[in-house]
């Protein structure tokens, strides 16, 4: 089939019905986590007791609530968004391939979409938030569109082995480049502060994505070949130890990083200190893939019952359905609370107000995307996403 055949092929969407209940469940409910992950990037002022953390009001809490987020949501969150990138990419090649379009056009669709994110991620950095993770996916879609769709399984696990060594040399130097990072929320300047949040981001999210995510997403298309979430019920027995396994390894190679960033264990040395930062990025790979299985899990769980989800399941879900809008709107609801540029309660807040402003935002969101699904829409910035891809902006068929 020809490109332009092709496209016109396949604007419209997958019908939810037809999805897969694990991936879309799995970022439902992770996208907490990337809202306990990124709000702490909008607090500044006064307060910090080092490394950019802020504690005012209650230390002790604040304290406690830093310790439980490094320990299960810091560099855990994010590795699982990649593996399920992954995941998805061979899910739109399975997709694609059974409408007849060769893999060329396969990596061409793929590269053309992954454009697409990078320059919506680079508008909500300019526009919000220099964290944005949507460009970096792009990029690693532009860059690695051929590697996802033709390379053997074998090669990818053996990269994504071999790709620790230079993630262990970017997470070692990254703390030597990183003057902007987090100074953006602090300027009330709103011309300086979009200037600041494009430098922040191409520097960390961007260049940070090709050393730290790379292996999280060539293990979601290994896991996606072997349709691990797709047909969890096939897979109980592997996707038992990996959730426990995996949630495990993450807490205990994030218990040292935890200690330290609340202040309640000083490292010997700079190299100790080092090596328990390395060692918490390190597992916070097992983490994601734990997470992404206890989804799995989950799913089996639902469908066992041969009924309908319930209500919490189905709000989730339809909250993974439109992941990148909901992503977009928790920088809107923290923009407008905590930046100096926006409500400017960024200084005068401490760990727990921001906890508890991250768990509201996501509850809000999961409300919103449920009465989208209620009513029958899609997310917008999916819409966006997909006419964008497959350049057919009047179809009425991504409704």
């Amino acid at each position: 089939m020809e490109s332009g055949a092709a496209d016109r092929a396949l604007i419209g969407a997958v019908p939810v019905s037809a999805r897969a209940l694990a991936p879309d469940l799995a970022r439902g409910a992770m996208l907490l986590l990337i809202a306990l992950a990124n709000v702490p990037l909008y607090l500044y002022g006064d307060g910090s007791f080092g490394d950019g953390i802020w504690l005012r009001g209650h230390p002790v809490v604040d304290q406690t609530v830093l310790f439980g987020l490094t320990v299960l949501v810091r560099g855990r969150a994010y590795p699982m968004f990649a593996f399920l990138f992954g995941y998805g990419i061979v899910q739109l090649q399975r997709r694609l391939a059974s409408t007849g379009v060769d893999d060329v056009t396969v990596q061409r669709l793929i590269r053309r979409r992954g454009t697409w994110m990078v320059l919506i991620g680079c508008c909500h950095a300019l526009l919000l938030f220099s964290g944005d993770i949507i460009g970096a996916y792009g990029l690693l879609a532009v860059l690695l569109a051929g590697m996802l769709v033709r390379a053997r399984e074998r090669m990818l696990l053996i990269i994504s082995a071999v790709w620790v060594v230079p993630l262990v040399l970017f997470r070692t130097l990254e703390g030597q480049l990183s003057p902007l990072h987090g100074k953006a929320t602090s300027t009330t300047d709103v011309l300086q502060a979009a200037e600041m949040r494009i430098l922040e981001w191409v520097q960390h999210s961007v260049v940070g994505s090709i050393f730290i995510l790379v292996p999280a997403v060539l293990l979601g298309v290994c896991a996606a070949r072997r349709r691990l979430l797709d047909e969890p019920q096939c897979h109980h027995r592997f996707l038992l130890p990996v959730a426990l396994l995996g949630v495990a390894l993450a807490a205990a190679g994030g218990l040292p990083w935890a200690l330290v960033k609340a202040s309640w264990w000083d490292p010997p040395s700079e190299a100790v200190a080092m090596t328990v930062g390395v060692v918490q990025t390190l597992t916070g790979f097992a983490g994601g893939l734990g997470y992404a299985a206890i989804a799995g899990l989950v799913a089996i769980r639902v469908q066992h019952r041969e009924q309908r989800p319930g209500r919490v399941i189905s709000a989730l879900v339809a909250c993974g359905q439109r992941s990148m809008t909901c992503y977009l709107l928790q920088s809107v609801v923290f923009v407008t609370v905590l930046a100096s540029y926006g409500g400017g309660l960024g200084n005068r807040v401490g760990y727990a107000d921001i906890a508890a402003l991250a768990v509201a935002t996501w509850v809000l969101t999961v409300l919103v995307a449920a009465w989208m699904s209620g009513h029958g829409y899609r997310g917008p910035a999916e819409v966006l996403l997909r006419r964008l891809t497959y350049r057919a902006a009047g179809s009425a068929a991504v409704r």
